[in-house]
């Protein structure tokens, strides 16, 4: 039976302005915070302590952004995310003074909430296919390329242009790339579409949910999940570098970090092909798993090169599945009737966390040493596994009493 699928030049532009969106608003930050620094007179730790606060802000306004995109389409919020980032790295690129830079870094991370991943897995489900799961895989394994290919070319572009002049380019990009891209896809979701039935064969992600009986909770539950984990992966993400360095890795580090991102790469791609029967309540126990494990043979073998490698493949590849089930275990759960709304708090989840951590894990390496604040790290993660597993048993025993009360129905 022919399935209606998401049309392939869509995903390709949307994939395209997902890596321009996470490369301009977020990895070349990394790369530029020296030269801002100096510019400002500042050191490096203020700024990046103005991003945690910039992230902070950014969260709050998630919810927001979902609600949007229910409420006016996918692709009208990511067309205003286009001009907002737009506005705001170039706001980032004149500003004559630390106040006005910090006020537009939170206007790029609030930007960001409305033109990154969360609102584009909401265009994917409006534009009704029947395997959106399947949809939301591959855009993650386009994306994915994001720091590969942005980290490089923002040094490279950096050995000949200030850090001003290159946001300047990069809010070109989102205003004359990204933003054509995001208008089509608001006219695509609005225009006529044939609908199909639903095939057979059709995975348990994209069947019809029955209303779970412990919603609230189940809700409460993965919102802590993601927040658990977007600790864990944002506090090592942050300080991967200086860990290394901690763990007497020396410049060896620098190969542990480079293959991070091909092990998230390679995550999506072995879950895209041979995923397909997995329940997304199970990925997300498996991805959490893998973050934990990878953290586990670091702190257990350092400084022995094969395990600091061994953890970033780990690490990399739950990181991978992570950005999956962020967008695919609500849909599960709770169906498309507000997605839009529950993938922005699931946003501000991460997000929130994920500005505390940094700090955190600082003041731990500080007061406590490398060793303690990576098992802090790992039991952090374990109690991540925890939730997510907590979500399965429950969500099994919903689906369990829906079909005995089906089985009921059809006796009577």
């Amino acid at each position: 039976m022919t399935e209606m699928r998401f049309p392939l030049p869509a995903l390709l532009g949307l994939g395209l302005t997902q890596i321009i969106g996470y490369g301009t608003l977020f990895y070349s930050f990394s790369v530029l915070v020296p030269a801002i620094a100096s510019d400002f007179g500042w050191t490096e730790q203020w700024v990046f302590a103005t991003l945690s606060g910039a992230l902070l802000v950014g969260g709050l306004f998630a919810p927001m952004a979902g609600r949007w995109a229910d409420r006016f389409g996918a692709g009208r919020v990511l067309s205003f995310g286009s001009i907002a980032a737009a506005a705001a790295l170039l706001a980032s690129a004149m500003a004559s003074e630390r106040l006005t830079f910090a006020i537009a870094l939170v206007a790029m991370q609030v930007a960001s909430t409305f033109v990154l991943y969360s609102t584009a897995f909401v265009a994917i489900v409006q534009f009704g296919g029947c395997n959106p799961r399947r949809t939301i895989t591959h855009l993650t394994l386009i994306a994915g390329f994001a720091s590969t290919l942005f980290w490089p070319l923002t040094a490279s572009l950096h050995q000949s242009i200030s850090w001003r002049d290159i946001y300047m380019l990069f809010a070109a990009m989102n205003l004359f790339l990204c933003l054509p891209i995001h208008l089509w896809l608001a006219h695509l979701l609005k225009g006529p579409r044939h609908v199909v039935a639903v095939p057979v064969d059709t995975q348990p992600s994209e069947r019809p949910v029955t209303p779970p009986a412990h919603g609230t909770a189940l809700f409460t539950l993965m919102l802590l999940g993601f927040a658990l984990e977007g600790l864990v992966l944002s506090a090592v993400l942050i300080h991967m570098v200086p860990l290394t360095v901690e763990l007497d890795l020396g410049s060896s580090g620098l190969l542990v970090a480079s293959l991070f991102g091909p092990a998230q790469v390679a995550s999506r791609l072995v879950n895209m092909l041979f995923g397909k029967q997995i329940t997304q309540t199970s990925l997300a126990v498996i991805a959490a798993c893998l973050l934990v494990l990878g953290l586990v043979v670091l702190t257990a073998t350092a400084p022995w090169l094969p395990g600091a490698i061994t953890f970033a493949i780990l690490f990399g590849m739950g990181s991978g599945l992570i950005s999956i089930v962020s967008g695919t275990l609500p849909l599960e759960l709770f169906g498309k009737h507000n997605y839009g709304a529950r993938l922005g708090w699931v946003t501000a989840a991460k997000q929130l966390s994920s500005a505390a951590a940094p700090f955190s894990l600082a003041s731990a390496l500080a007061w406590l040493g490398v060793l303690p604040s990576l098992w802090i790290t790992v039991a952090t993660g374990a109690a991540g596994i925890l939730t997510f597993a907590a979500i399965a048993v429950f969500n099994r025993r919903d689906q369990l009493r829906a079909s005995e009360a089906g089985k009921g129905l059809v006796e009577v």
